[in-house]
C-alpha cells in the first residue's frame, strides 16, 4: 500500500505536465465529456422506472414550501446515475498511469456511498430525516481526514496559492484545512440541491471551471476527470429539468462537493473554491446567519427561509427563475475563478 501511494506521488508531480499536443488532450477529454453525457442520458430511463418499481421516492420536509409538497413521492437517488458513470468512465480512460485519480474516484465513491444510506434511511428506513446533521459531519469528516493525508504526503501538496501575490508552503496546517474544506463542501452543495436542477447545474460550471485550470497548469488527469463530472452531471439534468423526473439525493450532492473540493486540491487552486463555488458558500451562510440569528433573538430571521433558494420562492421568484439566476452567478463565479488563477 505505502508503495502504491508513493507511485501515486511520483506520478502528479513528473507527469502532471503535458509532453505531447495539449490541444489534442484537451479534444480528447471534452470527448469523454461527451460521452459521460451520453451515457447518463442512455441509462437515466430505465434506472428511474427502477426507482419507481422500488417505490423510492422524495419525502418532502413539513417545514418546505408548500409548493414542493407535490414533489412527494418523486424518485430520489438519483445521484447513482452520474457517480456510477463517473466512476466507470473514470477508470477506462483516466486511470491507466494516472494514478492519481484513484483519490478523486475514492471519495466520490465513499461520499456517494455516505449520501445513499442517508437517503434509504429517509425513503424507506422509516426515518423520515435520514441523518442528524451531526452524526452526517462527523461521517463526511471521516472520509475528508484520510483524503487529506493523500494529499499532504504522497501528493507532496501542501502549499496555498494567493491570486497576484504568489505560492506558499503551509506546512501541517494544510491537512486540518482540507479536512474542513472537502467536508464542508460536500455540505455546501447538500444545502444547495432543494430545486429542479440547481445543484446540478451549478456544480457542473464550478467542475467545468476548475477543469480549465488544471488544463491551464498541463494536469490532464485532472482536467479529464473534471469534464467527465460536468458531462455526467448534464446527463442528469437531462431528468431533473423542471419538472423533475427524478432527484439526486444526498447519494449525489455529498459526493459532488466532496469529489469537487478534491479536484480543487489537486490543483493547488483551493483557495479559489469559494469563488468558484459561490452558490454554494452563499447557500450555506444564508443558514449559519439564520440560525445564529434565531438563537441570539430568540425567534427573529434574517431570511424567510432558508437555505436561499427557499428565501426567493417565498418572496415571489418562480423555481424556474431561481434556477436560472443561480445558473448565471454560478457561471460568473467560475468565470472569476478561472481569472483569478491566471494572475
Amino acid at each position: 500500500m505505502i508503495d502504491l501511494l508513493m507511485d501515486i506521488g511520483w506520478e502528479l508531480r513528473h507527469h502532471s505536465v503535458l509532453t505531447h499536443d495539449p490541444l489534442h488532450n484537451l479534444a480528447a477529454s471534452l470527448a469523454i465529456s461527451a460521452l459521460a453525457f451520453i451515457l447518463t442520458v442512455l441509462v437515466g430511463r430505465p434506472y428511474i422506472r427502477f426507482l419507481q418499481k422500488k417505490k423510492i421516492g422524495k419525502q418532502i420536509r413539513v417545514e418546505g414550501p408548500e409548493g414542493h409538497m407535490i414533489k412527494t413521492g418523486t424518485p430520489a437517488m438519483g445521484g447513482v446515475m452520474f457517480t456510477a458513470v463517473a466512476v466507470v468512465v473514470t477508470v477506462i480512460f483516466d486511470l491507466a498511469g494516472r494514478l492519481s485519480m484513484l483519490l478523486p474516484l475514492a471519495v466520490l465513491i465513499g461520499s456517494g456511498i455516505l449520501g445513499g444510506i442517508d437517503d434509504l434511511w429517509n425513503i424507506v428506513g422509516g426515518t423520515r430525516n435520514g441523518m442528524t446533521a451531526r452524526v452526517k459531519m462527523a461521517w463526511l469528516l471521516l472520509i475528508a481526514f484520510p483524503t487529506a493525508l493523500v494529499l499532504y504526503f504522497p501528493l507532496h501538496l501542501r502549499s496555498i496559492y494567493v491570486p497576484g501575490i504568489g505560492k506558499y508552503e503551509i506546512g501541517l496546517i494544510y491537512i486540518p484545512i482540507a479536512v474542513l474544506v472537502v467536508a464542508g463542501s460536500a455540505n455546501a452543495v447538500n444545502f444547495t440541491d432543494g430545486l429542479d436542477s440547481l445543484a446540478g447545474g451549478t456544480a457542473a460550471v464550478a467542475f467545468v471551471a476548475y477543469g480549465i485550470i488544471a488544463f491551464l497548469q498541463g494536469q490532464i488527469q485532472v482536467v479529464t476527470f473534471c469534464f467527465t463530472m460536468a458531462g455526467a452531471l448534464l446527463g442528469f439534468l437531462w431528468y431533473n429539468a423542471h419538472p423533475a423526473q427524478v432527484f439526486m439525493g444526498d447519494t449525489g450532492s455529498l459526493a459532488i462537493g466532496s469529489a469537487l473540493a478534491t479536484a480543487a486540491f489537486m490543483t493547488g487552486q483551493w483557495l479559489l473554491l469559494p469563488v468558484v463555488g459561490f452558490v454554494f458558500v452563499a447557500e450555506t451562510i444564508s443558514v449559519m446567519l439564520q440560525v445564529s440569528y434565531f438563537k441570539l433573538t430568540g425567534g427573529k430571521r434574517i431570511f424567510k427561509m432558508t437555505p436561499l433558494h427557499h428565501h426567493f420562492e417565498m418572496i415571489g421568484w418562480s423555481e424556474t427563475q431561481i434556477t436560472l439566476r443561480f445558473w448565471l452567478v454560478g457561471m460568473m463565479a467560475g468565470l472569476l475563478g478561472v481569472a483569478l488563477a491566471l494572475l
